[in-house]
């Protein structure tokens, strides 16, 4: 027989019926039958609601309910506080991480999946999802890791073209997923620079508008084992970004500058402008009537503003950054190599993100003409087997 429940309208107008038994002189075995209760809820009733009225014992219910309401919502609370203590104070933001907070937390309290995944934030589909994990994901790891070692001061964006380059098809957030989990480097950012104005609003700097328009130049310094300087005169066309030389020597005078120059003029040909700074090499008077005669202007930048030839002070940092830094050069014969492998590589291979990550002059393998007795060069085959004779440098496809 299944048990009734009493609402608490029929509580109280049973015990009034009682109260009005107990007058009369009943016993209360006798009421409680007659009124088809036992004698232990008569007890409880009494003990809950005797002497109360009808709203005083609704609002007796009510008063209980948000009672346990806010017993429930305090407990909650506090259940939420010990597992965000357990989860890390910082913001989570990706699913692997949130899939990790949540197993922590279960870990260390007795609680549900659906309440440690209501707390961190994470969708219960999600967390039960599986990851699926491509089959050449190692093989990808494994170039990202090689190329990010050999070149320890690219970052993921430049270090995906270079992997486009030698046939994968990736995209740059599966590159940075793996940077991350990876844990490479990502190098710092350079602070920017203002540039100086004129009155009326023009800048200073001259813009590049082709090849071949301006160039500029400038010495950076740096010393081998023994603690004897050397020196190193760049240039740059800043239309194309391409190093044109890079000369290494222990002195580096006006005459050489001539030189250095001569040589491009006759393989490049002269520019329309050459820009640098105020040094002696560059503002002696040999150089400036020489470089008159041939047709060439000059652009001086203010003094103290070396931002004003940001595109060869940027080269000069990525030279510094990327070379200089990490290597110790016992004779002048090996810096001379060094510097001018760096340079045909920052010129050939090295993405530039100013030109979409492509390097500025790629170097491609000229096939032989049609009739030819000997074959094609092999893919494997490298350029420097091979010297010049087979290389061309385009400055865009």
């Amino acid at each position: 027989m299944a048990r009734k429940r009493y609402t608490t309208e029929q509580i109280i107008g049973l015990l009034r019926e009682a109260e009005v038994g107990l007058g009369q002189g009943q016993a209360i075995g006798t009421i409680c039958r007659g009124i088809g209760i036992s004698e232990q809820s008569y007890y409880r009733w009494r003990r809950d609601y005797g002497g109360l009225k009808l709203d005083q014992a609704k609002r007796l219910k009510d008063l209980e309910r948000e009672n346990d309401r806010l017993k429930k919502a305090v407990s909650e609370l506090t259940l939420d506080k010990l597992i965000l203590k357990e989860a890390p104070r910082a913001k989570i933001l990706s699913p692997s991480r949130k899939r990790a907070c949540v197993e922590h937390v279960r870990s260390c309290l007795p609680i549900s999946e659906r309440r440690a995944c209501a707390v961190v934030g994470q969708p219960r589909a999600t967390r039960r999802r599986r990851l699926k994990t491509s089959d050449d994901e190692a093989a990808l790891t494994a170039d990202i890791v090689r190329l990010a070692t050999r070149y320890g001061r690219y970052g993921y964006r430049r270090i995906r073209e270079m992997l486009v380059a030698e046939g994968w098809r990736v995209n740059v957030k599966r590159v940075y997923r793996i940077w991350r989990r990876e844990g490479l480097k990502v190098p710092t950012k350079q602070p920017k620079r203002g540039r100086l104005w004129l009155n009326d609003g023009s800048s200073v700097r001259l813009r590049p508008e082709r090849p071949n328009h301006v160039w500029s130049y400038d010495f950076v310094q740096d010393r081998t084992r023994d603690g004897r300087a050397f020196r190193m005169l760049v240039v740059l066309d800043e239309f194309t970004h391409r190093s044109l030389a890079i000369v290494v020597a222990r002195r580096l005078r006006a005459d050489d500058v001539l030189q250095c120059l001569t040589d491009l003029f006759v393989t490049h040909g002269p520019p329309e402008h050459i820009r640098s700074d105020n040094g002696p090499e560059f503002a002696d008077t040999a150089v400036r009537d020489w470089l008159g005669r041939i047709g060439v202007k000059t652009l001086f930048i203010e003094p103290g503003s070396p931002w004003e030839n940001g595109d060869c002070e940027s080269l000069n940092a990525k030279l510094r950054d990327k070379l200089l830094n990490g290597e110790i050069f016992t004779t002048m014969r090996e810096a001379q190599v060094l510097i001018e492998t760096w340079r045909r590589h920052y010129n050939a291979v090295r993405p530039h993100s100013s030109l979409r990550y492509r390097p500025p002059a790629p170097e491609a393998i000229l096939p032989p003409a049609a009739g030819l007795p000997y074959a094609p060069l092999r893919p494997e085959q490298t350029l420097a087997e091979h010297g010049p004779v087979l290389t061309q440098s385009l400055v865009s496809w």
